[in-house]
């Protein structure tokens, strides 16, 4: 904005920099990189082209863009990806439109009008017509389906189910903006309105960027980040306007021009400070009796009123910080019935039971949502973390969670499993365990192997998602359902309620017998909301597991003893070729 006004190459650079840090911390810069072409194009259709303007955005887009290809992760993307082909659509039809207002001067005004039209709709059709054959033959990459979601809301349900199941990802409600913005809702739109009132090149700026941050927050929660600075900006604009309407009378009356009791002054000011009766002046009693009544308090009234709103915002915004915005995820907190608190540190129990207890090369197959907590406080090596970008991994996970105990093995073989992470929330009702998360897990799987993982086997009949005797037989004796309910059918939370019952799901599990034969318990929190298994190694290859060992001879034995145990016997069966009671071959596999 401050460019634009000026048309300063100096600001330009400015936000340039300021740009370059947006792409180096967030992929959330595409939101920018297509805000500000979408600026300069609607104020060329409102026919508000200027230097300041062709200055400012050019060197935006040149030094930005060489800027932001900097970035490892981003490389070529600007030029390659059709998330950033708006920006250069409108420099070129920027520089066409430049070129236009050059030859004005030069052309007569029927002429120019018809170059003019002419010349901007070839530059918009061959800019339009490349961007559609590059894509067509490759060289510019398609628009990505995290860009498809933010249009089309079930998307992502159907095609990246990754991207559907975060939290974050989902429609924001009513109530998320009033927790988060509070008054300001109700200031927003009346700001907005202000800067409509009275447009200009800035204006025009805001205006774009409040009405498509609204519409992109309303379609994901996360992206809340990007509304709050507008709302924020164009409320203080509604309640500026607001104290200079109410108190800038007050301010002038403070300051009275010189009056003069000439005939003249009283023909313009006929009532102000006489009466019907003649040249007598009223009584200063007499002019404040005139004011009382709730109009001329009505100031007064309106600016208490907004100056308790702004400090119950103030309020609000410190409890909201306080409670919601800087409490750990890692440690959890209830409340008792007398007010008194109760501190949940199951996870970083569970965590530094993995550091201390588990060989420092262990790898743990979780979800991916604790990968980064299990990495950083536990030290240890997980299959999948928050990075959600490979999504054939996670989904391998997911399959492996959705599989019976025997499936699931073999895949936990595959990828050299140690341990097994899962969160439990039925004891204390906890709804954020992987019980609640399962059918994204499902979901996910099926969309990678379809043929082994399909989400319908999980329901019963009736379409419905039970974890009780009711529930789907496949949903009873999957792995993910097994871990977090091992030994859970022998515990009785009260008297009220019989073993097994589960608080988070209101429901008797319909499998209390549950037996593992390649796992073991390893650990299970305080309030069992962590639960750790040990992935068992083969009966046969105990010393195999992770150190492959190929002997040529076995030293000092010629015969076999008749006290050999059977589980050398049996190894001895499968590594090396014997018969009974004969001398072992010298070369041996």
């Amino acid at each position: 904005v401050k460019s634009v006004k000026t048309g300063s190459v100096f600001w330009t650079v400015c936000c340039c920099l300021s740009y370059f840090y947006m792409v180096s911390a967030w992929g959330g810069y595409v939101f920018i990189i297509n805000l500000i072409p979408l600026h300069v194009f609607v104020l060329l259709l409102m026919q508000r082209y200027s230097k300041r303007v062709y200055i400012a955005y050019s060197t935006f887009y040149i030094v930005g863009l060489i800027l932001s290809m900097q970035i490892p992760f981003v490389g070529f993307q600007p030029i390659r990806t059709s998330e950033h082909m708006a920006a250069a659509g409108v420099f070129a039809l920027l520089q066409a439109y430049a070129f236009l207002q050059y030859l004005r001067d030069r052309l007569t005004k029927q002429e120019f009008q018809t170059l003019f039209f002419l010349g901007v709709s070839l530059a918009a059709g061959a800019v339009f017509l490349s961007v559609i054959y590059l894509t067509y033959t490759g060289y510019i990459a398609p628009w990505s389906g995290r860009f498809y979601s933010l249009w089309d809301t079930g998307y992502a349900k159907i095609h990246i189910p990754i991207i559907a199941s975060v939290s974050e990802h989902q429609p924001t409600t009513w109530v998320s903006f009033f927790f988060d913005l509070h008054i300001l809702v109700c200031t927003f739109p009346a700001g907005l309105w202000f800067c409509i009132k009275n447009v200009n090149d800035e204006r025009v700026f805001v205006a774009l960027y409040a009405i498509s941050a609204v519409y992109f927050a309303g379609v994901m929660v996360r992206l809340m980040l990007t509304l709050t600075p507008v709302v924020c900006m164009l409320s203080a604009i509604a309640f500026s306007n607001v104290f200079e309407h109410y108190l800038g009378d007050d301010m002038k009356r403070e300051n009275p021009p010189v009056e003069d009791s000439s005939d003249e002054d009283d023909k313009r000011n006929p009532g102000n400070l006489y009466d019907k009766a003649g040249k007598v002046r009223k009584h200063v009693t007499e002019q404040e009796k005139t004011e009382e009544g709730l109009g001329p308090n009505i100031k007064s009234i309106v600016t208490m009123l907004m100056l308790m709103l702004l400090m119950m915002f103030a309020v609000h915004c410190t409890w909201v910080t306080s409670n919601a915005y800087s409490s750990p995820s890692v440690v959890l907190a209830s409340y008792n019935h007398d007010g008194t608190r109760n501190i949940l540190d199951d996870f970083r129990e569970a965590y530094f039971w993995l550091r201390q207890n588990t060989d420092e090369h262990a790898r743990v197959m979780s979800w991916w949502d604790y990968g980064y907590q299990i990495a950083g406080m536990a030290n240890r090596t997980t299959l999948v973390d928050n990075n959600t970008w490979n999504n054939s991994h996670i989904a391998l996970v997911g399959k492996a969670m959705s599989s019976n105990e025997t499936a699931a093995y073999k895949i936990m073989r595959t990828l050299d499993v140690d341990y097994v992470l899962v969160i439990f929330g039925g004891v204390i009702g906890y709804s954020g365990d992987d019980i609640n998360k399962f059918l994204w897990m499902v979901r996910i799987a099926e969309g990678e192997h379809p043929k082994d993982i399909r989400e319908s086997d999980y329901f019963t009949p009736q379409g419905e998602f039970r974890v009780d005797k009711a529930g789907s037989p496949t949903l009873l004796n999957c792995l993910m359902y097994k871990m977090s309910y091992y030994r859970f059918g022998e515990m009785q939370l009260d008297f009220r309620t019989p073993p097994g019952f589960d608080r988070t799901r209101n429901a008797e599990i319909g499998n209390k017998d549950i037996k593992f034969r390649h796992l073991e318990e390893a650990f299970t929190s305080e309030h069992w909301l962590v639960r750790i298994y040990k992935v068992k190694a083969p009966d046969n290859r105990e010393t195999l597991d992770h150190k492959p060992r190929v002997t040529n001879i076995i030293p000092k034995q010629k015969y076999l003893s008749k006290k050999t145990t059977k589980r050398k016997r049996g190894y001895i069966k499968n590594k090396l070729v014997f018969k009974k009671g004969k001398k072992i071959p010298k070369k041996t596999v």
